[in-house]
């Protein structure tokens, strides 16, 4: 790697419940627990998924995390923007209408079912613990 190259290390999310959250990406979208510690007073857990690890950690002492927002239905794509991280997305690389039904029967919620955003473009956003945001679009071979 050449000096000075930036590359991605980490999704860092707060939870209320960090065995919870962790567990859900687990149960939900197929992830992996990578380890599991204490750090700055609370605990923290790293879990692998789709190529990024996701660092879920609980509230630390002294600390007084906002509540996220709640989840909301969209009419359509266009009204689904907010300020800041509004999401992070995969690809899922098959049937996303297919892959949606099996997310559903694990206890998957979604914010936006799957829409062709463009002509056989799919997409969809799943509605994950502590009012994150996860986009998944179907790859195209």
């Amino acid at each position: 790697m050449p000096e000075g190259e930036l590359t991605f290390d980490h999704i860092h999310l707060i939870a209320a419940d960090p065995e919870a959250t962790a567990k859900w990406y687990v149960d939900v979208l197929g992830a992996e627990i990578k380890a599991s510690y204490q750090t700055r007073n609370a605990p923290q857990i790293n879990v692998s998924l789709g190529g990024m690890t996701l660092l879920v950690r609980g509230q630390r002492t002294g600390e007084v995390p906002t509540e996220p927002s709640p989840m909301r239905e969209y009419a359509d794509y266009s009204s689904h923007n907010e300020w800041g991280t509004d999401h992070f997305g995969y690809t899922y690389h098959g049937d996303l209408r297919t892959y949606c039904d099996e997310l559903r029967s694990r206890g998957a919620q979604f914010s936006v079912e799957p829409w062709e955003f463009t002509p056989n473009n799919w997409l969809c956003y799943v509605a994950a613990p502590d009012g994150v945001s996860i986009e998944i679009v179907e790859g195209k071979s």
